[in-house]
């Protein structure tokens, strides 16, 4: 579990934290099996005996002052008494988690026999869009031949197809079989029969272990949806039909209700992999693509708040059915044309699922994606709470998940791996704010309740009982991280332990919070202010603003760039970055709406460090391809030209760029050896991504460089249309510096 605050020492009161111009708050990676240090949670069972606060509900940890019969909560402070069996358990506390480690991980027992437990297996169903190309189909099958690789022996695996007809497959018998139901072309209709009555669900989920090549057999007999089909189906009264022929929604309502019956039972998660070629435009669900080829500007519209909600609840109330049913969606668009993620994307990321967006099938790192997907762990059915000590409490939250209807502060996440990542930010509980004088610090609990299926092989004998053996297990298990954190006696202290990356991760969530509710001008104009505002607040703080006649002096005198404050230094390039980025730049500008609501999922579930890559992408130089020159330069061309390297490499998260100057020897290897320092960098940064991230490699003076000069922004205009100019990053400090000068009068 990585933790990490926006300022290591927190404001005293309402009056420093106001002052200082920063966001408070932090971001939690729960999952993560280490902390932001590196160091491992220390491991034990019994979570239940764990030491609760009567007032709080805090659980018990290394912070709190423990005697012979009881314990005062680190968080508020009460005094409870300890149960006679924790007395006799800390009697001896090297070898209880708790005592020696804040943070910890223990087992809880199940609910329910030992034999129910064994018997939830992991299931998969691959639900495939034959409404589409040859070429489409051709990806979806390698992707799904590289998934099976990566299943597990247990697990089960489910194969369905939509068009203007769901196809279910039963491949555990000689040769696969396909049942169809006809989907009823209007939106109000549901399916004419159940899916269980057209095939029973264990007929249909079919062992991964005996069934791989039928499987693999069945993927090869699909075949796009031909005019022929449609034509025939059609004549059977299906007028609409010819139109279109995806009937996705009608399609994920009926697959939702045929696993729910065995939810509980057969599985205790299971995973729909959806592959979408195009908007939904068939039977329920279907979407209204002609809103994107409308002239908002002819109306006066804000095209990008326009594109931006959701036109229909319709896949909200269907991600609801979908957790009720115990599914988790993945969807993978692979489309360049408009198919409404704004309104499909709640499908995804409401059920704990990702949203992947691939423009063609030509470059698509969809196999990848589907093969490291399933190849790291996950947990489910997950609660996050954290916990304050009384003098602040936790505001807003952030990230993929239901909040819980009765509880506050409490968290509910489907499906959950080492990469994701939540935000909180914090207020104070009243205008006291923390003490002065006393020896008590914050404290920040945060406790994650989560459930992992255990292959067979990863339990030791001692866990195993004869009956489970080759069996997947159920294990219940609570982490808990408890920490404590300074104050700042003044305001350089605050700015001194401020995380820049984190300081980021919250912006972004704001913003992107602001832009669905209010539109893209709004969250930029939020992101504006934000930033002159602290920049006053620094100014004014460190007294650089002199008074001259009883005004204060102009702009000249205003320092933009936190040259006193190296921990801020680099905020104003990463809002100038994040602004020049599609994310928050306009709908004329030829952003995709779809793309925008692809990186706002995208983003909204990165860790710090990894969001700081996707919005201001790193740059390295090297001299050769095993020798590294510098390790970090900034987006401008004039960096370029002034390092002299002739080999560049750009990381932006989602794109790899190896970048070869036209000045570069010519006798230098192009693309670099595979047995190079460069290569290893690469692999490395491949290797420890959520995606696969698309590499390329660019000659310059030989290749097309757009790519590689698109994400050199420090040359393009903040507001223009992103083509290189005298304006860039220096101009857009100069309107600050104004702007700073107007706020201060």
């Amino acid at each position: 579990m990585a933790v990490r605050a926006t300022v290591s020492r927190f404001p005293i009161d309402v009056d420093a934290q106001e002052a200082s111009g920063l966001p408070w708050g932090l971001t939690v990676t729960p999952f993560a099996a280490k902390d932001e240090n590196g160091i491992g949670p220390a491991y034990g069972s019994n979570g239940h005996l764990l030491p609760r606060c009567e007032n709080c509900y805090a659980y018990f940890n290394t912070y709190c002052e423990l005697d012979q019969w009881a314990w005062n909560c680190s968080l508020c402070g009460t005094l409870n008494g300890l149960p006679s069996d924790a007395i006799a358990r800390y009697s001896n506390p090297q070898s209880i988690p708790e005592m020696t480690s804040s943070f910890i991980d223990l087992e809880l027992p199940l609910d329910g026999s030992e034999e129910e437990m064994t018997q939830a297996r992991p299931v998969y169903v691959a639900a495939i869009d034959i409404s589409s190309s040859e070429e489409f189909l051709e990806l979806t099958k390698s992707s799904l031949l590289a998934a099976l690789e990566a299943l597990s022996p247990g697990a089960l695996f489910g194969l369905v197809t939509f068009s203007h007809k769901i196809g279910l497959y039963d491949v555990q018998g000689p040769i696969p079989v396909v049942k169809n139901v006809f989907i009823p072309s209007d939106v109000e209709s549901s399916l004419s029969l159940e899916l269980e009555d057209v095939m029973p669900l264990l007929q249909f989920l079919a062992p991964v272990e005996t069934c791989k090549d039928r499987i693999a057999a069945a993927l090869e007999t699909l075949r796009p949806i031909t005019s022929w089909e449609r034509s025939a189906g059609a004549a059977q009264g299906m007028d609409s039909v010819l139109m279109g022929g995806r009937g996705f929604g009608t399609a994920m309502e009926a697959l939702f209700n045929y696993l729910g019956s065995e939810f509980g039972n057969t599985f205790a998660l299971a995973r729909v992999f959806a592959f979408l070629s195009g908007p939904p435009d068939y039977g329920r669900g279907q979407l209204d693509t002609s809103r994107y080829g409308e002239q908002y500007a002819s109306k006066r519209v804000d095209a990008d708040r326009a594109l931006l909600p959701e036109q229909t609840p319709f896949y909200k109330d269907l991600a609801t059915i979908a957790v009720q049913s115990g599914v988790c969606v993945d969807l993978f668009a692979v489309t360049n044309e408009y198919t409404d993620l704004a309104s499909l994307k709640f499908l995804s990321i409401e059920s704990g699922g990702s949203l992947f967006l691939y423009s063609s099938t030509d470059d698509s790192t969809l196999p990848q994606d589907m093969f490291r997907m399933l190849n790291r762990p996950y947990a489910f059915n997950c609660v996050l709470r954290l916990r304050t000590s009384t003098e602040f409490k936790p505001g807003n939250s952030f990230g993929h998940f239901f909040p819980d209807p009765q509880y506050e502060n409490l968290q509910h996440i489907i499906c959950c791996d080492s990469y994701a990542t939540y935000a909180y930010d914090f207020d104070f509980a009243d205008n006291t704010g923390f003490s002065r004088h006393s020896g008590e610090q914050p404290v920040v609990q945060i406790a994650f309740q989560y459930t992992v299926v255990v292959p067979p092989e990863a339990l030791s004998n001692s866990e195993m009982s004869s009956s489970s053996r080759g069996k997947h297990t159920i294990q219940r298990r609570l982490r808990i991280r408890t920490m404590q954190f300074g104050t700042a006696h003044n305001i350089n202290e605050i700015y001194d332990s401020v995380d820049h990356e984190v300081v980021l991760s919250l912006l972004v969530h704001k913003v992107i919070l602001a832009s669905l509710e209010d539109g893209v001008r709004e969250g930029r104009a939020l992101l504006h202010d934000w930033l002159v505002i602290l920049t006053a607040q620094y100014n004014d703080a460190f007294n650089l603003v002199q008074y001259k006649n009883g005004n204060k002096s102009m702009s000249s005198q205003i320092d933009i760039t936190f040259s006193q404050c190296p921990q801020l230094e680099p905020l104003p390039r990463l809002v100038f970055a994040l602004l020049r980025n599609p994310l928050l730049r306009f709908h004329e500008e030829g952003v995709h709406p779809d793309y925008r609501i692809y990186l706002q999922c995208l983003f909204s579930v990165l860790d710090p460090s990894s969001l700081h890559c996707g919005i201001y992408p790193a740059l390295m130089s090297y001299s050769t391809p095993d020798t590294l020159a510098y390790p970090r330069h900034s987006l401008s061309r004039a960096a370029l030209i002034t390092s002299g390297s002739p080999i560049f490499f750009l990381d932006a998260y989602t794109t790899l760029i190896v970048f070869y100057s036209s000045t570069a020897d010519p006798s230098m290897p192009f693309p670099p050896p595979q047995d190079c320092l460069l290569r290893k960098t690469i692999n490395k940064v491949k290797q420890e991504r959520n995606i696969t991230p698309k590499l390329m490699f660019i000659r310059g003076g030989k290749d097309d460089a757009t790519a590689f000069e698109n994400y050199l922004i420090e040359e393009q205009d903040v507001d223009g249309s992103g083509f290189a100019s005298a304006m860039g990053f220096v101009s857009f400090l100069d309107d600050i510096s104004l702007r700073v000068t107007e706020y201060m009068k």
